[in-house]
């Protein structure tokens, strides 16, 4: 067997070591808040905002993870490295829900996952305002704040609490999504939008919200939540068969008891 064939694991404490460079980070886009401006604001394209803030924490992220995993590269929403989509790399979104946080909203995260091609091998979900520190390695469980959490056990969609993001800068799948959420706006106990995929999957994997679901999404966004589902033992697809959602660009998430009834509601055509 090659040395490039053998998996990679993850060292003893390693998650631990990416927390405390959340923390960090997070403690610096809280002070990068209270001095943020209107000038720091730019678009990417319509809708799409990025701030000094954002560029900042990545290159904050890749120095510290550099670091921590030296042989592995980065895929990253600001592109402050050239980026790769496979091998061993760090999937990292340094200020997930920007919209929220130039407009004082508190629902934003730090978003970092380690990944060997589509194997999710660990995950963190730093909620700066919050204080709530979400994390996971693959095989071990997932954890908030250190304490073992779990997806919800609701079966019953009607008393289910859902998620969801609307689309905000890509309209290409408007119809398909405005159809998805009327179809589970009449089924469910509420909707929810938080402006954060990466919250949204947290927030899943915590048992906060049943199921989430969303359309024109990245890797960034969801790579780290994914394994926090899934580790607190939920289902992650594709909205369709056959799409992955690590870079499928949709996803659902949910508890297991919940999961067949949700992708029934979200591709009434298949019965």
């Amino acid at each position: 067997m090659s040395l490039s064939s053998i998996p990679f694991v993850p060292e003893p404490g390693l998650s631990t070591r990416v927390e405390a460079l959340a923390l960090d980070c997070g403690t610096y886009l809280i002070q990068a808040r209270e001095l943020l401006q209107e000038e720091h604001v730019r678009f990417k394209d319509k809708h799409n905002l990025v701030t000094h803030a954002d560029v900042e924490c990545e290159k904050r992220l890749i120095k510290g993870l550099s670091k921590l995993c030296p042989q592995a590269a980065f895929q990253t929403e600001e592109a402050v490295v050239v980026g790769v989509s496979k091998g061993l790399r760090w999937i990292i979104d340094p200020l997930d829900g920007t919209t929220n946080f130039v407009h004082k909203l508190p629902f934003y995260s730090i978003s970092i996952a380690l990944a060997e091609d589509d194997d999710l091998l660990l995950g963190v979900v730093y909620s700066p305002c919050t204080l709530e520190m979400f994390s996971a390695v693959k095989g071990a469980g997932a954890f908030l704040n250190g304490i073992p959490i779990r997806v919800s056990n609701q079966e019953h969609l009607e008393d289910a609490l859902l998620a969801t993001g609307f689309p905000y800068y890509r309209f290409d799948r408007m119809e398909e999504y405005m159809a998805s959420l009327g179809q589970l706006m009449r089924q469910c106990r509420g909707l929810r939008r938080l402006g954060s995929a990466a919250l949204d999957l947290a927030y899943v994997a915590c048992g906060r919200f049943d199921a989430y679901f969303e359309h024109n999404l990245q890797p960034w966004d969801v790579a780290a939540g994914i394994l926090l589902v899934r580790e607190a033992g939920g289902v992650v697809s594709g909205i369709r068969d056959g799409i992955n959602p690590l870079h499928g660009t949709e996803i659902v998430a949910s508890g297991t008891a919940l999961a067949a009834k949700v992708w029934k509601e979200l591709n009434p055509e298949r019965g």
